[in-house]
């Protein structure tokens, strides 16, 4: 058992090696922010890049906790091509979970273990900027969202900055338009974008999905590794398919962006972030250049 674990720790000093010092853009969602051991371990894991040389940069949305307050104040939740419609009434429900209690609890909880934490909210420091977000219809009109918005602008410098002093930046996903209004962001969106920005090395989306799968029935399928040409024809198929498609698209995008590789992980696996980075087999679904 020492043995194994000394090969362990072996075979993560290549990558340690590799990824000093290089960004890596991480994406919390799905139902891993309200597993508590989940998270503890997500943390940790963190912390442990952070430790060892990396400069780890979290992105965060609150979906289910979102759900969840809009209920309780009576008001339906919608959403219109994938996006939560969001008039005034939702908007200040998504700043006071999202924005506010998600992103401070997040980094109370880092804190908690060891780490150096900043939030980077409205309250604090924020550091995107964006513009409403527009969709259409099949026939070409436009399509009311409400308060939803796409980045425009990451400041990259106030990020950086934290980084090199060994502080992790925890950045829930809003923003703010040239103008003041604060607008309601899809957080895939809000990862990508930053990735890209910070011309990231990595960019790693951790859900509760295990990743891609050739047959969505069926967890055995996990595809391991994907080339752009490969998922456009994968998604051609039919075999990436649903809710699976857009976030397929966005790594795409980060890819064509410079951002070396992105991960897709499920969360729900004990220290499933130190497994996908530091060994050579992985557990998720890496996509990578051609």
């Amino acid at each position: 058992m020492a043995i194994e674990k000394a090969d362990t720790l072996i075979e993560a000093l290549g990558w340690i090696k590799e990824f000093r010092d290089k960004t890596t853009v991480i994406k919390l969602g799905g139902s891993v922010l309200d597993n508590s051991d989940a998270l503890h371990h997500i943390l940790l894991d963190v912390l442990f890049m952070e430790t060892v040389g990396m400069r780890p940069v979290i992105v965060h949305g609150a979906g289910n906790r979102i759900s969840a307050a809009m209920s309780e104040a009576g008001i339906e939740t919608r959403f219109v091509q994938g996006r939560r419609y969001t008039d005034s009434q939702t908007l200040e429900i998504v700043e006071r979970v999202l924005a506010k209690q998600t992103n401070e609890f997040l980094a109370e909880e880092f804190e908690k273990i060891g780490g150096r934490a900043m939030t980077l909210n409205f309250e604090s420091t924020p550091v995107l900027t964006g513009e409403p977000f527009q969709v259409k219809d099949e026939a070409g009109n436009p399509i009311d969202l409400g308060f939803v918005g796409t980045i425009t602008r990451v400041d990259r410098q106030v990020i950086e900055n934290l980084c090199y002093a060994g502080q992790v930046p925890f950045i829930p996903s809003m923003c703010e338009s040239a103008d003041g209004q604060r607008l309601n962001v899809n957080a895939d969106t809000v990862a990508t974008k930053v990735a890209q920005q910070l011309n990231a090395d990595k960019l790693v989306m951790i859900s509760d999905i295990p990743g891609v799968l050739a047959d969505p029935d069926d967890p055995e399928s996990l595809i391991s590794t994907l080339n752009p040409s490969t998922a456009r024809e994968l998604i051609s198929a039919g075999a990436i398919s649903g809710g699976m498609i857009p976030k397929v698209e966005a790594c795409l995008e980060t890819i064509d962006k410079g951002v070396r590789k992105v991960h897709i992980i499920d969360g729900r696996l004990r220290h499933s972030l130190l497994l996908e980075v530091y060994t050579t087999r992985g557990i998720g679904t890496v996509i990578c250049g051609d």
